[in-house]
């Protein structure tokens, strides 16, 4: 009974879900442990209180990415534009008037639920979504620089550079996402470098008028500076080393106590000291899977929209957690950035939660395709193909 309810309410990779659900449960226990001792604090005493909140927000993140997998990824293509021209004035909203944490306007606090969105989020969903459709359409004119790839650039430059104001390092992995993708997409070299050197330009000047310029050249510098190690980075390796092979075992961390964002920016540090260098390689498996499973979903599509799409939003996911993962173990600048699916958040796990939901979405459409064409599926599955 409960197989055939799942076979029929979840769609597409099955192995996809299952490496989500595996992310869940995982993201509940470190972020339960990381989050403790803050919550003793600040919630007098209610060391659940942080484990109920980001379970909750889990489980409506999963509900979004049921949603999104529900609907045909091509309506996906329409919606784009929308969602882009929406994000651009909110971004400008967020810089002017947002939410001022750590010293950044990355954030809009949401009436009534005092809930905070970061607008970034959903800017990089409509991009990537943007640039697929786009690139799908226009596969046989993108040698056309001026009609073809201008609007695409600009887009690109555009919501970068906003982005690039408040924080930096999304800016930077969401460009290198775009470039990627527009790669894969077949753009020519020669105008790929136009592209990059306009966000050059244009992004140098939204760093400076922004508010992360000194804190970009900080970070660049100590972590170029051989003599010195910041104090973040100091106790993520201690973490780290007192960790082992095995861990201390689930809740056993002494660093959630000194290190700084213990639940988002450096929640890897935490797994590897409660969960050993096995923890570690798990969770990077998990990643490295994800990601397999994406292009998996790309090889068996038969449009190239649902490609990119499902190959936009899987390097987006995986390029951040392995760039946050690096972070921790000292092979890049501190960025801030939070672990896609491990990390305590807000609205962004609602939004992770739809770029998975829109992968499936693929995933699920394709396989109906199959099973329509082979004559797996007759009567209903045939009909939900005509009428998509």
């Amino acid at each position: 009974m409960v197989k055939q309810w799942l076979q029929q309410n979840l769609k597409g990779d099955a192995v996809l879900w299952g490496i989500v659900v595996a992310f869940s449960l995982i993201s509940v226990l470190v972020v339960y442990s990381a989050t403790g001792t803050l919550a003793y604090k600040k919630m007098e005493g209610n060391t659940e209180y942080f484990l109920f909140k980001h379970s909750f927000l889990i489980i409506v993140g999963l509900a979004f990415m049921w949603g999104a997998h529900k609907v045909n990824y091509r309506y996906y293509s329409k919606l784009s534009l929308v969602a882009l021209v929406l994000s651009a004035p909110l971004l400008v909203i967020t810089y002017i008037y947002g939410s001022n944490i750590n010293e950044a306007s990355r954030w809009i606090t949401i009436p009534v639920i005092n809930q905070t969105f970061q607008p970034s989020d959903l800017a990089k969903l409509a991009l990537i979504s943007y640039l697929a459709s786009m690139l799908s359409k226009k596969q046989q004119k993108l040698h056309d620089l001026k009609r073809t790839l201008a609007p695409i650039f600009a887009w690109t430059v555009f919501i970068c550079g906003l982005i690039a104001m408040t924080n930096t390092s999304t800016a930077v992995l969401l460009f290198l996402t775009c470039l990627l993708l527009m790669f894969i997409g077949r753009v020519p070299i020669k105008h790929l470098a136009v592209v990059v050197l306009a966000m050059g330009i244009l992004g140098g000047i939204a760093l400076a008028a922004g508010q992360r310029l000194n804190t970009a050249i900080s970070r660049v510098e100590d972590f170029m500076d051989p003599t010195e190690t910041a104090f973040q980075l100091e106790q993520s390796y201690i973490a780290i080393a007192t960790g082992g092979v095995l861990g201390k075992g689930p809740g056993n961390s002494d660093q959630r106590d000194i290190l700084p964002h213990p639940y988002s920016d450096f929640i890897y540090a935490i797994i590897l000291e409660e969960y050993g260098l096995v923890g570690g390689v798990i969770v990077l498996f998990l990643y490295l899977a994800l990601l397999y499973r994406g292009l998996v979903t790309v090889s068996k599509s038969n449009g190239a929209f649902g490609g990119l799409l499902s190959a936009g939003l899987s390097f987006s996911l995986v390029i951040q957690g392995m760039v946050n993962m690096g972070v921790a173990v000292g092979l890049g600048p501190i960025t801030g950035l939070p672990l896609p699916l491990l990390s305590m958040g807000g609205t962004s796990l609602i939004f992770t939660g739809i770029s998975l939901g829109v992968i499936l979405s693929v995933s699920r459409n394709e396989s109906e395709l199959e099973r329509a064409a082979t004559g797996a599926t007759p009567g209903v599955a045939s009909n939900k193909v005509v009428n998509a």
